[in-house]
């Protein structure tokens, strides 16, 4: 960050109009003063503007500049008639008053010479160096001679790409896109529709992820009145009936001023009117509006502290809106933006809401990547911060979370229409939360991502291996919905220890399910899914060999039972009862049955109690002498290929004999597995049950529960 940008006191706004008028500034670069041919006031209003936050700020290379962008731009105009250099010097106004440095301005004065002059890239280079040629670079259009169609999502992509390394390049375009919009009457409607729609799906929120809200907030405007002219007329009209609606925020804020002054805190107390699109938002919302309505209280101080003071304050003399309450100071949005947002209750009824704030804040707020430079390259004139990375590390917040996943998906879709589609969706979930790997690792996710995005934000093609996840501790479905602070551990087929195999990941034995499309919110993990399974279209396992996944698979084997167990009545036949099927050493308990059979149960098998409520008489039993024993096992398991041959493998490892096996079908990506084992020894079950729960995807193995059959 450099000295200019990180000097808060080099800001100076008229009082009481805290947000930037960016139309009034864009009319004064069009309409300056004329003078000797030139446009004379458009760059005197440059300086004052970049002055005014800059006072130290060198305007020779701004002015050299100027000089060659009005050269090489000198006799071509625009669609409306006007000398096309007033749309560079306008882009550039724009950022001046939002505070970017003057190697922002440079490059947005030459944004358009070398795709629409003689001037190239290498003459950039020589004249204002390899910054301002990067920046230039970034913001070029590619031909549609030579891309055609695929012209306008490539050229956002390669915007992007520079955008990874400078951020400022994307702050150029927004500027430039603002300009364009404000100038699109002169288009044909069709044309206006498809640029405002490219605006809302991608420019828009861009402009909200690098928290630029000033120019956010009229790109949404000049997008509503486009796409949405009746909506856009009824809430202009509804503005302009009420004109006098402020008067009822005075009354409310002239309070707020002298509660804040009895409190002996120093603070600005503003009104903020919402704009056209935040008004058609509350009257949806709320339907008729009150006066408060029209807009929010906004609260300046000059320190942190100072925020919850009047925060206090406000809340003990009025009556506060406690639903309304949010603390973005202490955790800031992903886009930089800090505020205390309140409302309060004020007379009859009405409510006001209101934003508190440091001066500080409010620029960032307001302007927000724009007003901080250049993060990812070291600016020597910078004062040194505690905590500040050194040898040039990316210090952008932005850069590591949404900016990383969508540079890192990008790579893998080199089809454009695919791009464009996946960042038109990326771009379209704008909320963020951040979840835990369990090696510590943060994951910056979209709001409703699931363990699936998790496994693929953290591991890439190596998720394809994943079969479930441990969510704050319990066991959970790859479908499972993600919240803001979650710990989430993955598991892997490959290794119980929850890490995948890198040798094995890409094997077609492992692979993601269809049903994983359902679940991935990120475009890398649906990228990475889709891809998978175009390159294995008969799945994870040999379509000749695998068994039917929606019907049970039931084998049988001829042994005959052997019970095993000796109960107090003279000649009965002795059968393990099925619901429970008990084993040496568990205790046991008998009831008679028809034909002169006893049936013998778990001292704890809930038909014992079932057979109690109806006067049934037990019959003690013990266990013999013999070893071997039959018992009923249920395995609970992620679904993956081959998980029954494993099972099977180790029950035969064992010395188990399988008597009977009923395999579920999935439910949640959930298989169960019941066996009914004839055992040569009892004492061989616990040493059984482990093994079968050292199977990947198994995640626990217990006794059967299932109720009795009657009879």
């Amino acid at each position: 960050m450099s000295a200019e940008a990180a000097n808060p006191g080099a800001h100076s706004r008229r009082r009481g109009r805290p947000r930037i008028d960016l139309r009034r500034l864009g009319r004064a670069a069009l309409l300056g003063t004329p003078g000797r041919g030139r446009l004379p006031d458009a760059i005197g209003h440059m300086a004052d503007a970049h002055r005014a936050h800059h006072p130290d700020a060198d305007l020779t290379t701004l002015r050299t500049a100027y000089l060659l962008a009005e050269s090489s731009h000198r006799g071509q105009f625009r669609k409306s008639g006007e000398p096309y250099i007033t749309h560079p010097l306008a882009v550039t106004l724009i950022l001046a008053e939002l505070g970017a440095e003057t190697t922002t301005l440079t490059a947005s004065l030459l944004h358009d010479t070398v795709e629409d002059t003689e001037v190239t890239l290498d003459q950039v280079t020589r004249e204002f160096g390899p910054e301002v040629a990067y920046l230039v670079d970034g913001v070029t259009k590619l031909e549609k001679v030579d891309y055609g169609a695929a012209a306008e999502p490539e050229t956002f992509r390669k915007m992007l790409v520079a955008t990874g390394n400078d951020v400022r390049v994307m702050s150029i375009k927004l500027a430039d896109r603002l300009h364009n919009m404000r100038t699109l009457g002169v288009m044909r409607p069709e044309k206006q529709a498809r640029i405002a729609r490219v605006t809302r799906d991608v420019l828009i929120p861009l402009a909200e992820r690098l928290g630029v809200q000033a120019i956010k907030t009229e790109l949404e405007d000049l997008v509503f009145a486009i796409l949405h002219p009746a909506e856009y007329e009824r809430t202009r009209a509804l503005i302009a009936e009420n004109s006098s609606a402020g008067a009822a925020l005075d009354a409310i804020a002239e309070r707020v001023r002298g509660v804040l002054r009895d409190a002996g805190i120093t603070a600005e107390v503003l009104i903020r009117p919402r704009h056209f699109v935040s008004v058609h938002r509350v009257s949806i919302k709320r339907g008729e509006l009150r006066g408060t309505d029209f807009g929010r209280l906004l609260v300046l101080v000059g320190e942190d502290a100072d925020c919850y003071g009047v925060l206090g304050e406000l809340h003990t003399c009025f009556t506060p809106v406690i639903s309304e309450f949010k603390d973005f100071i202490a955790a800031p949005k992903f886009n930089l933006y800090q505020s205390l947002h309140t409302a309060v209750a004020g007379p009859e009824g009405s409510v006001a809401e209101v934003l508190i704030r440091t001066h500080r804040m409010h620029t960032v707020a307001e302007a927000g990547v724009i007003a901080l430079g250049n993060p990812s390259v070291p600016q020597e004139s910078a004062e040194p911060s505690d905590g500040e990375p050194a040898d040039g590390e990316r210090a952008d917040p932005t850069r590591p979370g949404w900016l990383s996943r969508l540079l890192e998906w990008q790579q893998s879709t080199p089809d454009s229409d695919a791009f464009w589609s996946s960042l038109r969706a990326d771009l379209a979930q704008d909320r963020e939360i951040t979840v835990f790997g369990a090696d510590g690792r943060v994951l910056g996710l979209p709001a409703g991502a699931s363990c699936v995005d998790a496994a693929y934000a953290q591991h890439g093609e190596g998720a394809h291996a994943c079969i479930g996840a441990r969510v704050n501790g319990r066991l959970a479905t790859l479908s499972t919905v993600l919240h803001d602070g979650d710990a989430v551990h993955l598991l892997f087929a490959q290794d119980t220890s929850g890490a995948p195999a890198p040798a094995e990941v890409h094997d077609a034995a492992w692979g993601p399910s269809p049903d994983w499309l359902e679940h991935a919110r990120t475009p890398a993990a649906r990228i990475a899914i889709t891809t998978w399974l175009a390159a294995h279209p008969y799945g994870a396992e040999d379509p000749a060999t695998a068994p039917p996944r929606s019907a049970p698979v039931t084998t049988e084997a001829d042994r005959p039972a052997v019970a095993g167990a000796v109960v107090d009545l003279p000649d009965a036949t002795v059968r393990l009862a099925g619901c429970c099927t008990p084993v040496p050493p568990d205790p046991v308990i008998g009831f008679a049955v028809r034909g002169g059979v006893v049936t013998v149960h778990r001292a704890e098998c809930s038909a014992v109690a079932r057979m109690a409520t109806l006067d049934r008489e037990p019959i003690p039993a013990r266990w013999g002498e013999a070893a071997g024993c039959r018992v009923t096992l249920v395995a609970e398991s992620f679904g993956r290929p081959h998980l029954l041959a494993d099972l099977t493998e180790v029950i035969a490892v064992e010395g188990a004999a399988i008597v009977s096996a009923t395999v579920e079908p999935p439910s949640e990506q959930r298989v169960r597995h019941t066996y009914t084992l004839a055992l040569p020894d009892a004492a061989g079950l616990p040493a059984l049950m482990r093994a079968m729960r050292q199977v990947p995807g198994v995640y626990d193995v217990s006794r059967s529960q299932h109720p009795a059959a009657t009879g």
